[in-house]
């Protein structure tokens, strides 16, 4: 079975930039999303994929499927009107593991989060220090959320 483990965090400062070791433009949209189980169609780069996810936290279900760049862009613009959206995805090494940062774009200009997917949900992780609140737990900063352009108050 496919997983993921990951935690996420709001992003305090620009401190993080200064370690950025590559970048890549995100557009993705959601086909659907009931019951904590998401479909969602992601172009990155010059590569498109189709990612199901699962419910959960921390640890949770998720499969991936590369698709044509074709079908990918019509389903984005099809299937996923008013529920998609873009980010800039820096890869920011820290502490022996690879964190995402994400600046997002249009609506939620504004918002960065930081991600960083684990081994195992037990593995301890040194937070670097631009890394802010936790909210993997907080359903509003899910990008499934996120993608209806809702953005979530600061709290």
């Amino acid at each position: 079975m496919g997983r993921e483990i990951e935690r996420r965090f709001l992003v305090s400062g620009e401190g993080w930039r200064a370690g950025v070791s590559a970048s890549s433009r995100l557009s993705q949209g959601y086909l659907a999303r009931e019951e904590g189980v998401t479909n969602r169609v992601r172009i990155a780069g010059d590569a498109a994929a189709l990612t199901i996810k699962g419910p959960g936290g921390l640890v949770r279900p998720e499969y991936e499927y590369s698709l044509p760049m074709a079908e990918a862009r019509e389903m984005l613009l099809l299937l996923c009107a008013g529920r998609r959206l873009v980010k800039t995805r820096h890869t920011v090494p820290h502490g022996g593991l690879a964190w995402a940062v994400d600046v997002f774009e249009g609506p939620l200009a504004g918002l960065v989060l930081a991600e960083v997917e684990l081994p195992d949900p037990a593995h301890e992780i040194n937070l670097p220090p631009w890394a802010g609140g936790e909210v993997t737990q907080d359903p509003r900063y899910a990008n499934a959320v996120l993608a209806s352009a809702a953005l979530p108050p600061e709290g």
